[in-house]
């Protein structure tokens, strides 16, 4: 899918194309490619000077594979943009090409994005520059705001995880919590150990990112400003998360705490019907064994008094455990 967008009168708008012809009659400042297909990345080549590389969204890690300079003065920025899905939450490799310096290609001033699947990020940048004329005024400033918008992304993220802890830790202190309940506990706050972990990585990413385009040289005064501040945003996420987690540490150690006295409240049910039970056993050995000179072998009551015998010393047992409280 070619997604191309224009400036008219400082709103971002987004042109009909469905031709190579269509293409090359606008003059862009935002071309995305979602699952380019081969035509359209022959169509970009073709018109712009731009090849794809086909390792664009590769999954490298290191700095210098990610954010560099090419010779023809093209910015190369790859970056992850999270998705946050209950069921499959994940970050998207992005990449970016921008080139501000080469005028000999018709590319210079246009930012190209090439990713798999659509991004939720992107979706918010362009309602907003649908509905904020001035939002953005060059490929530069699309490519900040894309920043900008994910920092916020990941802010709205913590702030659903941080409610959902919330009746979580409602549901935790409230006390009395089964079994059931405790597994249900322990599956949310995994699911949000997890996403807040996704979130710290790629606020770490959107660093790099940021700081590479810092320190390209290719920002005006404003725009450093402005990446400046993302910056900050990111340091306060960072904060955000040290607080979650340490919140989903403490809702962990209580949930386990209360499966243990749970399992301490079955054993000790357990003991206490064992050491109960000892009385009685010691009887029923007592008339077990075989001597030949026995007093109640050879009464007629010695058969129920051993019975009465054995209900007593359980019943008596039984009766001290329930008056201290330890049957509970």
């Amino acid at each position: 899918m070619l997604n191309v967008f224009t400036l008219v009168n400082g709103r971002l708008f987004q042109e009909e194309i469905n031709s190579s012809d269509a293409l090359e009659g606008v003059k862009p400042i935002w071309i995305d490619l979602e699952s380019p297909t081969l035509e359209e990345r022959r169509w970009v080549k073709r018109i712009f000077g731009l090849s794809i590389p086909e390792d664009a969204m590769d999954e490298d890690i290191e700095e210098s594979a990610r954010f560099f300079e090419e010779d023809n003065g093209e910015l190369h920025v790859r970056s992850d943009f999270l998705i946050d899905d209950n069921e499959n939450p994940r970050a998207i490799r992005v990449a970016f090409i921008l080139n501000e310096h080469n005028d000999k290609l018709r590319s210079q001033g246009v930012l190209f994005s090439i990713h798999d699947e659509d991004v939720p990020v992107f979706r918010l940048l362009r309602m907003r520059a649908r509905r904020m004329p001035g939002l953005i005024e060059n490929a530069k400033d699309v490519l900040l705001m894309l920043f900008d918008a994910d920092a916020e992304y990941c802010a709205d993220t913590l702030e659903n995880i941080y409610d959902d802890l919330e009746k979580v830790s409602r549901q935790v202190l409230a006390g009395a919590v089964t079994d059931d309940t405790a597994g249900q506990v322990l599956s949310a706050i995994a699911r949000h150990e997890d996403m807040s972990g996704r979130i710290r990585r790629n606020v770490m990413d959107t660093r790099r990112a940021v700081s590479f385009m810092m320190r390209s040289r290719l920002l005006n005064a404003e725009q450093f400003e402005d990446a400046r501040q993302i910056l900050r945003d990111l340091d306060s996420l960072d904060s955000h998360t040290a607080f979650l987690f340490d919140k989903i540490n403490f809702l962990m150690d209580a949930t386990v705490g209360f499966i243990n006295i749970n399992q301490n409240k079955i054993i000790k049910l357990f003991s206490v019907a064992s050491v109960a039970l000892l009385p009685p056993t010691l009887v029923a050995s007592l008339y077990g064994m075989n001597f030949q000179y026995m007093p109640e072998l050879s009464q007629k009551w010695g058969y129920p008094f051993a019975l009465v015998l054995m209900v007593l010393s359980g019943a008596v047992p039984m009766f001290y455990f329930r008056k201290r409280g330890w049957l509970k």
